[in-house]
């Protein structure tokens, strides 16, 4: 049987470290098209911080995002969408609260408030070059769980390794672990770690940066 699908990360992947993408992979990716081959972007990126990449390849893509929580087509239909119920995300907001400078919840909104945090820090070296490129997007609430109206796609903390690690202990040994999967994404030569809490039926994997192991994603399904 011949292949039928080629899944790619955007990340370290798709995009060199500089972040673009080489005409090699460009005109693989037409190839593998021109042979009738389903092309699909696999990313913790959201949908829209996303799609300034699929634009970029003249081609029909399935854009699997937000760890899996979101699967939509690149023109904009909506396949598979798993929210995290409110509830719990209530839960990770309260258990996670010493981290809370890092912390987002992100929906599935067109544009504007579909990432949430509680403060948008213009010092803040690790984050505020992401925020700057997708200021169109964010909304500050706070406190930040007032924001929870309605089911997020996630919830999203990120910030130094060690801290995270702290951060990924707290959540895995939650009294309320079976209700939510996580992916845990570590670049250890730039101690920053990103933790991805989604809905409990996405399973996600152990991921690696640069070698190193940060931690276990330990995702239930």
């Amino acid at each position: 049987m011949g292949v039928r699908l080629i899944a790619l990360d955007i990340d370290g992947t798709l995009l060199d470290n500089r972040w673009q993408l080489s005409e090699a992979n460009r005109a693989a990716i037409a190839e593998a098209l021109r042979r009738g081959i389903e092309v699909a972007l696999v990313t913790g990126r959201r949908y829209d911080f996303a799609m300034p990449v699929a634009r970029k390849l003249d081609s029909p893509l399935t854009m699997i995002v937000n760890n899996g929580a979101l699967i939509r087509s690149k023109e904009g239909q909506t396949h598979l969408r798993h929210l995290l119920p409110r509830s719990t995300a209530e839960q990770v907001l309260e258990l996670t609260r010493p981290w809370r400078d890092g912390a987002a919840v992100i929906f599935d909104r067109p544009l504007q408030n579909q990432l949430i945090l509680e403060l948008l820090d213009p010092d803040d070296s690790m984050r505020y070059a992401y925020y700057s490129r997708n200021k169109e997007f964010i909304g500050i609430v706070n406190p930040l769980e007032s924001c929870l109206t309605e089911d997020p796609l996630q919830v999203m903390l990120s910030g130094k390794v060690e801290p995270m690690r702290k951060a990924e202990a707290a959540l895995g040994g939650a009294s309320f672990a079976e209700e939510f999967s996580r992916a845990v994404t570590c670049y250890e030569s730039k101690d920053f770690a990103m933790i991805d809490v989604i809905n409990r039926s996405v399973r996600r994997d152990r991921r690696w940066r640069n070698g190193q192991r940060c931690a276990d994603s330990h995702a239930k399904k």
